[in-house]
């Protein structure tokens, strides 16, 4: 999509003239399968490396159309997010040393990357979820000025005609109600190609279905979002609420997230998965200048199929196909969609290399996979793995095991095996596979971000804890050792930043809260069982309308008289607050003026936290 100018399809006759674009596009497909046209002689290996772009205190930063006129080169486009960037890597032929090669190239494409981004006071993160985001960052003005993404997130509004409920469970919980896309800008990864050969397309797609949640259960990076702990793969359950065109109803709904692992294995032809795509996906924007693919066939030119290609970049399956024209040859290839970005380049291309070693070292009593597993054992196995990363049992060969077994006992050797039979170079497959193996045996991204945080909260509050992960993070990163031989944080690592600390930095977030009608009695014993100085008092919009203070509690218990009155009767009204950006010396200055202990922290007019003097 990154390619066209779109246009959001609005009138009848725009409508219309796609749709005969795209139902062209699908018979001239199937005319370059039947006819053999696809590419077969060769396979190719390709990536995307998508990035967080940081200040030096490792909060994002939105200057990302500034580093791209900087870096000057092709390779790099935009994303969703103005703090974020893609490198597009060029492909190489899947032998010999192809994988050394592309490290090479990778690594070229981020030192300039680097270069141009340290001119701007800027650093490049990867990492699957940005640690340090915060709500503040995901509102429409951090959207990247550039009109397709405008244009999308218009046509997935006005298809869902509500706003996105985003709810995840995992340790903690998140709920929060959002008015656009932008929450698919928290999301960065590595997305791998590989081409595959027509013939076998279907054996290989659902081949690629079957491993996919073990893979993803050793490459997960993304545990933390907003200071909570939820999935180890997190971005899994945040990709697919973020963008879902389905609105919320009690009504049946069978309707797929335009997000979604599928439904069944595929049978037939590639043409299916498209074919079932457009069925199920309305089609939400168009592009100019369309060429018709069939009257270029009959002409003698190879079609870039662009209508269908538009409408499958809006549908985001986890293993997407794609069709390709090379040196004006076509091609067919799979595009592992859900492979976070980071922690180094070294892990990156050790998965890479795991996930293409199994798809090529697929053994023969795995052809057929479809007619030998259960979908629903697969796409349980692969949401599971989200989850719980290394923690996950898998469903295989119909009996339960867990992700350690399963990959060192049958899935690293069959890797060994594949890379072997295309003559890659044999040192670059020890070197990248025996990263996997230790990660397995000691820990991954998502094991070594939760560790190190949870040790951090010891000492920290979260924002804080998220800028020192952050931060150390980028340092093992310049370095380039695989995350297998990171030592988890301790509670007292610290880190020094160039900015003046914020109320964000020191404010708690965990806390109670009470209505004005509730008993007045039962709230001030609360506060003493829980040793709580000052209790907000909120509406059912969560918006702060007063404060019960430690001063009320011991006028209580001095006393000890039996309470009939309400929370109401009791609360101050006239509020002095703050809000989590702004400087923490301010707020303290603003204490002391007033004579007070506590500031609520406001987001609007919503209560979000409070910073006390013990905060302080």
């Amino acid at each position: 999509m990154g390619d066209l100018k779109i246009i959001k399809l609005s009138s009848r006759e725009d409508k219309s003239n796609y749709i005969h674009h795209l139902v062209n596009d699908i018979e001239a497909l199937d005319f370059m399968i039947e006819n053999d046209l696809i590419e077969k002689d060769i396979i190719r290996v390709g990536a995307e490396q998508e990035f967080c772009l940081v200040d030096n205190n490792f909060i994002a930063k939105n200057n990302a159309l500034e580093i791209l006129e900087d870096i000057n080169d092709d390779h790099f486009t935009t994303e969703i997010g103005n703090y974020n960037l893609e490198a597009n890597l060029d492909p190489f032929e899947l032998k010999g040393d192809c994988f050394s090669k592309m490290t090479q190239h990778l690594e070229e494409l981020l030192s300039k990357a680097h270069k141009a981004a340290n001119k701007r006071d800027t650093k490049i993160v990867l990492t699957g979820i940005l640690p340090t985001l915060t709500l503040n960052q995901i509102g429409i003005e951090n959207m990247t000025p550039i009109q397709r993404y405008h244009v999308l997130n218009e046509a997935i509004k006005e298809s869902r005609k509500q706003d996105f409920n985003i709810h995840i469970k995992g340790i903690d919980e998140l709920n929060i109600l959002h008015d656009s896309v932008m929450l698919e800008g928290c999301n960065t990864s590595f997305q791998i190609h590989l081409q595959i050969h027509p013939d076998d397309f279907v054996d290989s797609y659902n081949w690629a279905q079957a491993i996919s949640g073990p893979i993803l259960s050793v490459s997960t990076n993304s545990p933390l979002l907003f200071g909570k702990e939820l999935w180890s793969e997190t971005r899994i359950a945040l990709f697919t609420q973020s963008v879902d065109t389905r609105a919320n109803s009690f009504l049946l709904n069978e309707n797929q997230s335009r997000v979604n692992f599928g439904r069944e294995w595929l049978r037939g032809s590639v043409t299916n998965i498209f074919k079932d795509n457009i069925s199920r996906f309305r089609s939400l924007v168009s592009s100019e200048y369309i060429k018709d693919s069939l009257e270029m066939l009959s002409n003698g030119e190879i079609p870039k199929l662009k209508a269908l290609n538009l409408h499958n970049g809006t549908v985001y399956s986890w293993n997407r196909p794609c069709y390709g024209v090379g040196n004006n040859k076509p091609h067919l290839r799979i595009e592992n969609r859900y492979i976070p970005s980071g922690p180094t380049v070294s892990d990156e291309i050790a998965n890479m290399m795991f996930w293409i070693g199994v798809m090529v070292g697929r053994p023969k009593k795995y052809n057929e996979i479809n007619e030998k597993m259960d979908f629903k054992d697969v796409k349980s196995n692969f949401y599971n793995a989200a989850r719980y990363g290394m923690a996950t049992q898998f469903i295989w060969n119909n009996k339960h095991i867990s992700s350690h077994d399963l990959i060192l006992d049958e899935l690293l050797p069959m890797a060994y095996k594949g890379l072997y039979s295309l003559n890659v170079e044999p040192k670059d497959v020890e070197h990248y596979l025996k990263i996997i193996e230790n990660r397995v045996k000691s820990n991954t991204g998502s094991q070594w971000i939760v560790k190190s945080y949870r040790n951090l909260l010891n000492t920290h509050k979260p924002f804080e804890a998220a800028q020192i992960l952050t931060s150390k993070m980028y340092e093992k990163q310049q370095k380039d050792y695989p995350v297998s031989s990171w030592k988890s944080l301790k509670k007292d690592d610290n880190t020094h930043f160039e900015g003046e600390k914020l109320v964000k930095h020191k404010m708690s977030t965990d806390i109670f809260s009470v209505d004005k009608n509730d008993s007045i009695e039962l709230v001030l014993n609360i506060m003493k069982w829980k040793n709580i100085n000052h209790m907000p008092v909120i509406n059912p919009e969560r918006e702060l309308i007063g404060l019960i203070t430690m001063k009320d509690v011991n006028a209580y218990f001095k006393n000890k008289e039996p309470l009939k009155e309400t929370v109401k009767d009791f609360m101050t009204e006239k509020l002095i607050t703050t809000h989590e950006f702004e400087i923490l010396e301010t707020a303290k200055k603003r204490m002391e003026q007033h004579e007070i202990n506590s500031l609520p922290v406001l987001k609007g007019n919503k209560l979000i936290g409070i910073i006390t003097t013990n905060d302080l």
